[in-house]
């Protein structure tokens, strides 16, 4: 046994961190734990050590005395195993450094370029600089910094850190992050000098819909950078006496796009010596006047994680290039050029592409353009600095000779370690998940966004709560929605309700509280819970989950019955007309009661979870409450559902609603014919997309599931791929089949709730299941049909990877299994008919008798020749000979 992979709560990157008690985990190699001792060294020297007798390995609370602000520690951990008499050789070290707990550590004010400006377009970006004096050797040097806006650091002319749009967006009002950087390889002895470029960002540049809105949360554009030193003189807080300047970046925006004039670049300015006589002192504004509580991060930062190189589409006869990143994507262009001084480059973007041309109606007032002058004649590289884009295709003009190999897309969003994988022998099917994937990362962009490119890129609390589960699949999510939920609590806490998105901006949108979009507040710190075996998470989100029960309940008059106000019910159904997304053909209140049924007993769970059993009675009074009034006024007793929709009855199914098997069998049985009445085809929107496939396979349709599944035609989750997508669509025909764009005014092909199916392929297709909190017992049951002849899921789960892989030879599905350690899976056999078998760590080959793959009732696979991707998937597979 050996011990892998420690780390302190869900942070990759324990500098700064905001707890003076952090938990600890790890993974071991192999066997059973029985005690474990934790080292912990001191800045100081100090070393001092525990045991504690223990089987766990996750969220093991702190075992020393708590640590001050400041403070560093070397951890390491080493583990008893069962039937050994001494302990495993320790871990890897692990360093950890609290950040500034308290209020009273911050001891410098906000200074600020800018406290109040005109927008009648994107401002302008602002440069700050300061020197000061080391003297002799920098033992340490730490930088505690924060923005009203967004910034990028140099020090002595370098970049310390790779952190792009920091600090990221909160809700300003409430909450404010701030970073720790370590700044001590970048100092010298004597002089040095620091540098701020500063621009507006969320704080107070232009966000939402309907035009949008300005200065949300304050007028200014400020710093707050508290700088700390340790040298021969001793540690002090630095003083910094700031000056600014206007800088090149003469406007940038979010949804503007970025215009960069080189020739007002100021070489050297971040380097010590400069000559800043001419620049103005900041305006300083005292920390008392702000009233946001400053908080370590709990994720990642935003980064740029992957390059790609773009291919040429069209070259005009003015040079001017269409070129193809081959990925939807969130990020911006890198370009590498020389041009005459004066001249400039411009960068336009677009998801996709119509009549040949870039298709930027469905940005509506995001016009996403860049561009740079240049100064000189030279080579310069240059990539905005504050704006990003959700964009596959772009035109670079204005520099007639530019070569294609001289263009980089950036793809850019939180830096989270990927987490599972998923995989078929149907590439369509593949392609689909893969959409996923991209469509998460592109909208991960330091919170859950519901689009990366138009004028919107807002929380959405809906779009996230049926995504969930997938997100926390794929990818370590946990620090990201942390963050995010704590912001929604705080805006619930001051609105009275959880508003449709956080953090919440005021541009049109009613704020009135409603199911499915309110109930994230319950449903995604349950789904990270169940994902990680984080208790924690629940109980600092507890208040919150209750508030909104509490609120809906209210609404009800007790009754449970919510059957009143604003709601979005069905969001999306493909039936709705394009400029009436909302008219659903399922009741929004059948939705709403139905989900305060649902919430209400996750809550129940909650309170068990916590001990709190006298909450655990009253939200399992309500739950009760709503299920009897669900059933009283949208069941009938023959266990018909109101509204006799896809949706309606998969909610039914789902939710456990139903009074008993008969009417459980009526509702899969109506599900099953309604489906088979659309011709397979997609009739659910928001509420009914996620869960249609699993209320078909729990009432023994499965083969009906993998029909609706399989489908390639409008609306259908594989039409997006065979019309060429690499990122789920917003709407099922974002695109039409004449290769035209939906004309309504929501068409975005970057939007991740419609893949929220991809839980469905992990779990049933797949076949991994967490039946504990943190995959600590797992179910493995893959479940297969839609003439798939193999199938694989892997996810790294706390403990380590759990992976399910099945191939179907003639009557046969082989089955291969692996377990980590500290891990129990009971593998259930196709059909059900043999009894469970439960496997522990390693590596288990099975084989179960299962009916012939060709018996299997899928429609033949009918292919678009005329689509690029599936014609070169075609000559891949043999079906089209090149």
């Amino acid at each position: 046994m050996s011990v892998l992979d420690l780390r302190v709560e869900h942070l990759a990157e324990p500098l700064g961190i905001g707890t003076p008690t952090p938990r600890l985990s790890w993974r071991l190699s192999t066997g059973t734990q029985l005690a474990y001792e934790v080292e912990a060294v001191h800045a100081t020297g100090r070393s001092e050590r525990v045991r504690v007798d223990s089987a766990d390995t996750l969220y093991q609370p702190w075992p020393f005395a708590p640590l001050d602000s400041r403070a560093a520690v070397d951890l390491r951990v080493r583990a008893l195993a069962e039937g050994a008499s001494e302990f495993t050789a320790w871990s890897a070290p692990l360093r950890i450094e609290v950040g500034l707990l308290d209020e009273a550590d911050w001891q410098v004010d906000w200074v600020s370029p800018s406290i109040e400006a005109a927008h009648d377009g994107p401002r302008p970006a602002h440069l700050l600089r300061a020197e000061f004096t080391t003297v002799g050797e920098v033992r340490r040097a730490r930088l505690y910094a924060t923005a009203h806006g967004i910034y990028d650091l140099e020090v002595n002319g370098i970049a310390p850190t790779d952190e792009v749009l920091a600090p990221g967006w909160s809700s300003y009002g409430h909450r404010l992050r701030y970073r720790t950087i370590d700044l001590t390889p970048h100092l010298a002895a004597g002089r040095n000098a620091i540098g701020v470029h500063l621009a507006d960002g969320w704080y107070r540049g232009r966000l939402g819909f309907n035009g949008g809105l300005w200065d949300v949360y304050g007028g200014d554009a400020s710093v707050l950078m508290q700088l700390e030193i340790e040298d021969e003189s001793g540690l002090r807080v630095v003083p910094l006496d700031w000056r600014t300047a206007a800088g090149p970046v003469i406007a940038t925006g979010l949804y503007e796009g970025e215009r960069h004039d080189a020739r007002l670049d100021a070489p050297g300015w971040s380097r010590p010596g400069f000559d800043d006589a001419e620049w103005k002192p900041a305006e300083r504004i005292p920390r008392s006047a702000f009233g946001a509580a400053l908080e370590a991060p709990t994720g990642p930062p935003v980064r740029v994680v992957e390059t790609i190189r773009p291919t040429l589409v069209s070259r005009a006869a003015d040079g001017t290039m269409l070129l193809d990143v081959g990925q939807n994507i969130a990020g911006k262009i890198r370009v590498t050029a020389s041009a005459t001084a004066g001249a400039t480059l411009r960068i336009r973007h677009a998801e996709v592409l119509e009549d040949g041309e870039l298709a930027t109606r469905p940005l509506r007032s995001a016009t996403s353009v860049d561009e740079y002058t240049f100064a000189a004649a030279g080579r310069v590289t240059w990539t905005p600095r504050f704006t990003i884009h959700g964009f596959r295709y772009v035109e670079i003009s204005g520099i007639p000779d530019l070569d294609v190999g001289d263009v980089e897309a950036l793809v850019i969003h939180s830096d989270m370690r990927r987490t599972g994988w998923f995989r078929t022998d149907h590439p369509l099917l593949d392609r689909f998940h893969e959409n996923v994937v991209w469509s998460m990362r592109d909208n991960f962009v330091d919170l859950p966004t519901d689009c990366p490119q138009r004028d919107e890129r807002l929380g959405w609390t809906g779009d996230i709560q049926v995504f969930a589960p997938t997100a926390a699949y794929l990818y370590d999510a946990t620090g990201v929605l942390q963050n995010w939920l704590r912001d929604l609590a705080a805006e619930q806490a001051a609105a009275g309700s959880v508003p449709n998105f956080v953090p919440w901006v005021e541009c049109g949108f009613p704020s009135d509280p409603a199911a499915v979009w309110g109930d994230a507040a319950v449903i995604v710190p349950w789904t990270l819970y169940r994902r990680t075996g984080d208790s924690g998470i629940l109980r600092d989100q507890f208040p919150s989950m209750r508030a909104w029960i509490d609120q809906v309940f209210a609404l009800t008059e007790g009754t449970g019955h919510w059957n009143r106000g604003f709601q979005l019910g069905d969001w999306l159904d493909p039936a709705a007309p394009p400029e009436r997304p909302g008219d659903s053909k399922t009741d929004p209140y059948l939705v709403a009661t139905a989900y305060l049924a649902h919430s209400a007993r996750l809550v129940r769970e909650t309170a068990l979870v916590l001990g709190d059993e006298a909450a655990a009675d009253r939200y399992g009074d309500i739950a009760d409450r709503a299920r009897a009034a669900f059933r009283a006024h949208y069941v009938a007793p023959s266990g018909r559902v109101v509204s006799d929709t896809v949706t309606a009855i998969a909610i039914a199914i789902a939710f456990d609603l139903l009074e008993n098997d008969a009417q459980r069998a009526e509702a899969g049985r109506r599900l099953a014919e309604l489906v088979a009445e659309g011709d397979h085809l997609i009739q659910t929107g928001f509420a009914g997309t996620p869960i249609v496939c699993d209320a078909l396979a729990a009432t023994n349709h499965l083969d009906v599931a993998y029909h609706l599944l399989m489908r390639t035609e409008s609306p259908s989750w594989l039409y997006a791929v065979v019309m060429g997508a690499t990122t789920v669509w917003e709407r099922w025909d974002s695109m039409l089949p004449d290769g035209s764009i939906n004309p309504g005014e929501m068409t975005s092909f970057n939007h991740y709730a419609l893949g929220a199916v991809a839980d469905f392929l992990h779990r049933v297709v797949g076949g991994i299941e967490e039946l504990e909190p943190g995959y600590r017992r797992v179910r493995i049951a893959p479940r297969p049909g839609g003439g798939l002849r193999r199938a694989c899921a892997r996810h790294d789960s706390p403990y380590g990877a759990i992976a399910s892989a099945w191939e179907r030879i003639g009557g046969w599905m082989h089955l291969t299994v692996t377990v980590p350690a500290g891990v129990t899976a009971e593998v259930i056999p196709p059909g059900g008919d043999a009894r469970p078998v439960t496997v522990t760590e390693g590596r288990h080959e099975l084989r179960f008798a299962v009916r012939p793959a060709a018996d299997d009732p899928v429609r033949p696979r009918r292919w678009n020749i005329h689509n690029p991707e599936e014609r070169r998937e075609m000559i891949e597979t043999g079906t089209l000979r090149p």
